[in-house]
């Protein structure tokens, strides 16, 4: 007999404001193309890169010459969405972000609010709001992201009093990578504040280009965050960046969670995803490998915000203090579910159980 889908069972358990992310809102522009599209602009089919002046024309052409779909983006701002959809209690999860005054920045606030994250924007006149453009070629996806208004977010909004109480209010965080260029002084305050809370941090590597701010003696980030994302080209990436000596990512994972922690109390998990390889991870001295339930390629869609929702599906059992092996399997089908929809979009209602 087929069940109806309901929502977690602890779903009502969850506090108010409990999740809070920190990262770059951006509209998705999705399309679809060809390699000879990705050579014109010298991208490769799995790219996450910054737009460079070039990559103007490439906006306008997504524009006038395709059928764009515009979604809702921003990899940290997906996440929050996919863990507000497994959860189900409004105002579960919260976002602090940047936006212009513009349509895109009000369009961004309406589908937040629909799935019920509470979104706290900082909306700077004059600003576009950031963009992402998704090439998709087959199986893959390049994703060129001009930040626009995103990359204004600063301390002293952070600091507000009616911007803090959400921060004071939140005991978990997560922080994309992708904001570490925008504001390290604002993610720099939020984990020093988590530490001294005994509150939890995850962030995700997000892309090779950034692992060098994760190990800046600055910012000494690592030794603050107790769960960390990744895939296997950014661990080998923050293998070299730390001097691990190795490029074997289980051992990188490994040096990962034995990494001097800020916060003895909790210990820190590392997962690292490889695609349809299995998926591992490093905690208390072990690591593991967690086998990838592959999807029939006939239904795949899209794979932009597969890694989003696998995070999204990870934290949404992980705040509610689920054994590890539950948050990976959340992971996995939040992951399944988005890869057989265009962006990170999903069905009303989920039907984990």
């Amino acid at each position: 007999m087929a069940m109806t889908p309901q929502p977690p069972s602890t779903a009502s358990d969850a506090p108010q404001g409990m999740l809070l992310g920190l990262g770059n809102p951006l509209l998705d522009i999705s399309i679809c193309a060809d390699l000879e599209f990705l050579q014109r602009y010298n991208l490769n089919p799995d790219d996450a890169i910054l737009a460079k002046p070039n990559h103007d024309n490439m906006f306008n052409e997504m524009i006038q010459r395709y059928k764009p779909s515009y979604l809702p983006g921003g990899a940290t701002q997906n996440s929050i969405r996919i863990a507000q959809w497994l959860l189900q209690k409004p105002k579960a999860t919260c976002f602090i972000g940047a936006v212009g005054d513009d349509a895109f920045g009000r369009i961004l606030k309406e589908v937040a609010q629909k799935v019920g994250v509470e979104v706290v924007y900082e909306v700077l006149p004059g600003a576009d709001t950031g963009v992402c453009g998704a090439v998709i070629t087959s199986q893959h996806r390049s994703l060129v992201s001009k930040l626009g208004a995103a990359k204004l977010l600063d301390l002293e909004f952070i600091r507000r009093p009616d911007v803090w109480i959400h921060i004071e209010r939140a005991s978990f965080f997560y922080i994309g990578g992708y904001v570490l260029p925008v504001c390290p002084a604002a993610i720099k305050s939020i984990v020093e504040h988590a530490a001294d809370s005994n509150k939890a941090i995850a962030m995700n590597l997000h892309a090779t280009y950034l692992i060098k701010d994760f190990v800046r003696d600055d910012l000494d980030l690592l030794p603050y965050i107790d769960v960390l994302f990744g895939n296997g080209d950014e661990a080998m990436k923050l293998g070299e960046e730390a001097n691990m000596r190795t490029s074997d990512v289980s051992e990188i994972a490994l040096k990962t969670s034995a990494w001097r922690k800020a916060n003895s109390k909790r210990k820190r998990i590392v997962v690292i995803t490889q695609g349809r390889e299995p998926t591992i991870v490093a905690h208390d001295g072990v690591v593991e490998e967690h086998p990838v339930t592959p999807v029939d390629s006939a239904l795949v869609k899209d794979t932009n915000g597969c890694g989003d929702a696998f995070a999204g599906g990870f934290l949404s059992q992980f705040v509610q203090g689920k054994p590890l092996a539950d948050c990976l399997r959340c992971a996995s089908y939040a992951s399944r579910v988005v890869i057989q929809h265009y962006g990170c979009t999903y069905p009303e209602r989920p039907d984990f159980h």
